[in-house]
């Protein structure tokens, strides 16, 4: 790349990050390209990109993008570099990858961030092993709905035992 577009890219990508949801750092070492595509593809499904990206590149842009400093360290920035950018849903892209490092095993999470707040490795891990927002909403629903329908099914359990009594004595 030229300097001319070096600048370019850092300005883009500064703006992306500025305005994502979520972005994740991942070491891609030893994916391969058909790999790679296949992840790329997957990410946007749910409304996320991957971008390769020089760690120099990205030290700077985070830096002017005011990112979380824990990101831009040398322990972080080493090695090779993919970037994961969600614009829509700050989840699905994670679990995106834990999916697709469970069956390859790779692509390894460095960290990331999260609406907002700062996200080790093993937090995007644990990230993205749990159930997709609506499965969540639908299991919290369960959990306030199940007293009042346990209420419920006590109450008519109550009247269909005096209905069954009083059927015996009106019989008789």
């Amino acid at each position: 790349m030229k300097k001319a577009e070096k600048i370019f890219f850092v300005e883009n990508l500064t703006e992306e990050l500025k305005s994502a949801k979520s972005v994740v750092l991942i070491n891609f070492a030893g994916m391969g390209v058909k790999a790679q595509q296949d992840l790329k593809r997957k990410l946007k499904e749910v409304g996320a990109k991957m971008i390769v990206v020089k760690n120099t590149l990205l030290r700077l842009a985070g830096k002017t993008a005011k990112i979380d400093a824990k990101i831009l360290e040398d322990t972080v920035l080493s090695g090779q570099t993919a970037l994961i950018i969600a614009g829509g849903d700050d989840i699905a892209p994670i679990q995106v990858l834990g999916n697709f490092a469970k069956e390859f095993e790779t692509p390894q999470m460095k960290v990331g961030i999260v609406d907002g707040l700062f996200q080790s490795g093993e937090a995007l891990v644990k990230l993205s092993s749990l159930p997709n927002r609506d499965a969540l909403l639908g299991q919290l629903l369960g959990a306030l709905m199940g007293p009042t329908y346990g209420l419920v099914g006590t109450l008519n359990g109550n009247l269909q035992k005096l209905v069954c009594v009083l059927e015996r004595a009106t019989v008789k």
